[in-house]
C-alpha cells in the first residue's frame, strides 16, 4: 500500500511538473500571418506619417515661394543662396 501510494505521489508531481514546462512555453507566438498582418500595420502608419511630412514640408515651401513672390512684385531684391 505504502509502495501504491508513493507511486501516487511521484506520478502526480511528474504530470504537475511537465504541465508546468508547457505553461511556461505557451507564450510562443500561435499564427505568424497576425505577426505579419501586425508588422505591415505599423510600417503603413510610418508610410503615412512621412507622406504627411513631406506634404508640411511642400507646404512650407509653397509658402515661402508665395511670399518670395510677393517680395518681388513690392520691388524687393530676392535673396539667392549658393
Amino acid at each position: 500500500m505504502s509502495k501504491l501510494l508513493s507511486l501516487l505521489i511521484a506520478a502526480t508531481l511528474a504530470t504537475v511538473s511537465a504541465g508546468a514546462f508547457a505553461m511556461s512555453h505557451g507564450g510562443a507566438p500561435k499564427d505568424e500571418k497576425k505577426m505579419e498582418e501586425k508588422t505591415a500595420d505599423t510600417k503603413d502608419m510610418k508610410m503615412d506619417e512621412k507622406k504627411m511630412d513631406e506634404k508640411k514640408m511642400d507646404e512650407k515651401k509653397m509658402d515661402e515661394k508665395k511670399m518670395d513672390d510677393k517680395k518681388d512684385m513690392k520691388g524687393e531684391k530676392k535673396k539667392t543662396t549658393y
